[in-house]
């Protein structure tokens, strides 16, 4: 039987061409009222479908109106410059989110952006969940997938910097999207609009694309298997992030702590080159040490400590990571306790947490539940209303409440419209 989490957007039905699971890559960008995802909303999503060989097969672009309940931040609409006319014309926040939903669960769906792991997917995901959508299906249903070209390049300019020209501004490399493409020239538009975003990043991808070898061993760090088979095998590791910075070449020596006991597929890490590392003792862990979060398939990268790559850290930062080594080597102890401490440490409950907030504390929807909501998003307005109501889940009856609120106020009992 088909679970009717995947009929809800629309997976099975006989006329989706896509449905034979031939693979593609969906590039993609948001702009966005502001920087919080559960409170702001995207106002404006664009997409470009290719193959794998990165061909151009469609294109998407979505505008949605501002919701009555969300007040956009000044400095997102000076960094965007879309209108607030505009936004006043655009589709209904909940109605284009299902739309942009069933793109990314199309079978196949590599979705991927600049930054998109950094940014637009967790806005996504806030998106969908406070709109009674799937929030993790894009990632593994379906052949469905996630990569990210911002970490991509990022490998690019360290080891294999010669289809690019690397903009430097101050004398020091810019990774900014729309410096990269002022440098290269790839696309002529006004940057931070959506589509001139997903553009340059499609014409980025085809430079790093023409070093099929380094493009093909990278696409294997998003791969959950692939990435967790290397990390699997590592004693030490070289973390590469644009959070390092700059300064440090954007790379780092690590060791794995092991895995978390409560969130258990994230392993953790400690970086090496830390001055700080030789002042800790048993009374100042929480405060001085930080672990460094690592999902398999997700962002960091992490590296094999090899000479061709341990030659972008200085040999400063090496010869500390060997003291900070031998420091812990012969303070085991310390080294247990600092392990437990972050393999134990959980993220603190937030009280009265507000539903569009709850993703991370709701459980997973029951059987019933999942049918529940593809009745209520097969429904016309009026029929939603009376689908709230049996909404067991406080949480999600608020949002259904909400959704009718913020886009068919109209079909609202006067009891609804005044809670």
């Amino acid at each position: 039987m088909i679970s009717p989490l995947l009929l809800m957007v629309g997976q099975y039905t006989k006329t989706d061409r896509k449905s034979s699971m031939e693979a593609t890559y969906l590039f993609y960008d948001i702009e966005t009222t502001g920087l919080n995802p559960c409170f702001d909303q995207i106002l404006q999503f664009a997409a470009i479908r290719t193959d794998l060989s990165l061909n151009e097969i469609e294109r998407h672009e979505v505008m949605i109106r501002l919701n009555r309940d969300v007040t956009p931040h000044p400095e997102a609409m000076k960094t965007h410059g879309i209108s607030l006319e505009e936004i006043s014309q655009g589709e209904n926040e909940y109605e284009a989110i299902k739309k942009i939903h069933r793109l990314f669960n199309t079978p196949g769906t590599i979705s991927l952006g600049y930054n998109t792991l950094g940014f637009d997917d967790e806005f996504l995901r806030f998106s969908f969940y406070r709109n009674l959508l799937p929030p993790y299906t894009h990632q593994f249903a379906n052949g469905c997938g996630r990569m990210d070209i911002y970490p991509m390049a990022l490998l690019y300019y360290l080891f294999k910097p010669s289809n690019i020209v690397w903009p430097k501004i101050d004398g020091r490399v810019s990774l900014k999207l729309e410096n990269i493409n002022e440098a290269n020239q790839f696309i002529k538009g006004q940057s931070h609009l959506a589509m001139v975003d997903v553009e340059v990043t499609l014409a980025l991808a085809k430079q790093l694309y023409e070093e099929r070898e380094m493009w093909d061993y990278l696409c294997g760090y998003f791969v959950k298997a692939k990435d967790q088979k290397r990390l699997s095998s590592l004693t030490d590791g070289i973390v590469v992030s644009g959070k390092i910075g700059n300064a440090n070449n954007f790379c780092a020596p690590a060791i794995p702590l092991g895995t978390h006991r409560v969130y258990n597929n994230q392993s953790l890490w400690l970086r090496m080159d830390d001055e700080a590392i030789q002042t800790l003792n048993t009374d100042n862990i929480p405060a001085v040490s930080f672990a460094i979060r690592k999902k398999p398939g997700e962002t960091p990268i992490i590296l094999p400590p090899q000479d061709r790559f341990l030659k972008k850290i200085s040999s400063d930062r090496l010869a500390l990571a060997e003291e900070n080594k031998t420091f812990l080597t012969k303070n085991t102890a310390l080294l247990n306790e600092i392990q437990e401490h972050h393999r134990n440490y959980t993220y603190p409950e937030v009280e009265n947490i507000d539903a569009d907030a709850a993703l991370y504390t709701m459980p997973f929807p029951t059987r019933e539940e999942e049918q529940l909501y593809y009745q209520f998003h097969q429904a016309s307005p009026l029929e939603k209303q009376n689908l709230m109501e049996l909404f067991q889940n406080p949480i999600r009856k608020q949002q259904a409440l909400r959704i009718l609120g913020r886009h068919y106020p109209d079909v609202l009992s006067h009891e609804n419209h005044c809670l």
